[in-house]
């Protein structure tokens, strides 16, 4: 156990548990054996976690949050499998975030600096990059895959084994069981591909004529036309790659998936 650890008498703290300097734990918190809070990691009242869970540094864990239970797999078996979060995330009332599987890759994996609102829910073997945002309600499936400061607004639903790019936006309600490339945004149930956020293109410091260049690359590949989409995929790929953006949506069109693109409504 570290220095400066405050231990509220009421927090239930199994032997095991390894708790790094400056670590605080509210009132009826529940930490189990297996968990390790790295430095300065604050567990506010009711908040439980359990199982193999690593919690990064400067975290914080809002009441009723439950992390590290058994993930909602029929072939679970309780194996030793884990959940990791990053450094600086905030992790708000009920949320719940579970470990990986044996059938899967072994690890539930969240990024630093993300920020998970009410209510919202990471499933077992999800890849979750840094400085995301999952607004209240937000439920990502199993195996599911989410880009650096993708921004999932209240109440999206993502399908399993779905892609989310980089710096990609998911408006409100949305049902998404289609990649989204990166910067891409998707609206409406089922999802259906909107543009380009250019906002958070914006705020990520990119020059005006960077966001045209990858309009125009996002309007060549997309737009409907008599060419096939393979064709317009290797055109824009030779015609943009000076276009960081437009580098990056095509290589992730060309990544394999077991999910479709979101494509635009016709």
């Amino acid at each position: 156990m570290g220095d400066d650890v405050f231990i509220h008498p009421s927090a239930h703290v199994e032997r095991g548990a390894k708790l790094g300097t400056g670590v605080k734990i509210g009132a009826f918190c529940f930490i189990g054996e297996n968990a390790q809070l790295h430095d300065n990691v604050v567990v506010h009242p009711q908040a439980h976690i359990a199982g193999t869970v690593s919690i990064g540094e400067g975290s914080q864990i809002y009441p009723f949050a439950a992390l590290g239970l058994a993930p909602q797999d029929f072939k679970f078996k309780g194996e030793c499998t884990k959940l990791v979060i990053g450094e600086r995330c905030i992790i708000r009332e009920h949320v719940t975030m579970h470990p990986g599987t044996e059938s899967g890759n072994g690890i539930t994996s969240v990024g630093d600096d993300g920020y998970f609102m009410v209510g919202s829910h990471i499933a077992h073997d999800c890849i979750v990059g840094n400085n995301v945002v999952f607004a209240n309600a937000v439920a990502i499936g199993g195996f599911v895959q989410i880009g650096d400061h993708a921004n999932l607004s209240g109440h999206v639903g993502v399908h399993q084994f779905t892609r989310i790019g980089h710096h990609a936006f998911i408006g409100a309600l949305a049902y998404v069981s289609r990649d989204v490339i990166p910067y891409g945004m998707a609206v409406g149930n089922p999802a259906a591909l909107n543009g380009l956020n250019v906002i958070g293109m914006q705020r990520a410091g990119m020059a005006r004529a960077q966001i045209r260049r990858a309009r125009s690359a996002y309007r060549a590949l997309f737009c409907k036309g008599p060419t096939l989409f393979a064709d317009r995929l290797c055109d824009v790929d030779q015609a943009f790659a000076d276009c960081q953006p437009a580098v990056d949506f095509i290589h992730f069109a060309k990544q394999k998936s077991l999910r479709a693109l979101c494509m635009p409504n016709e």
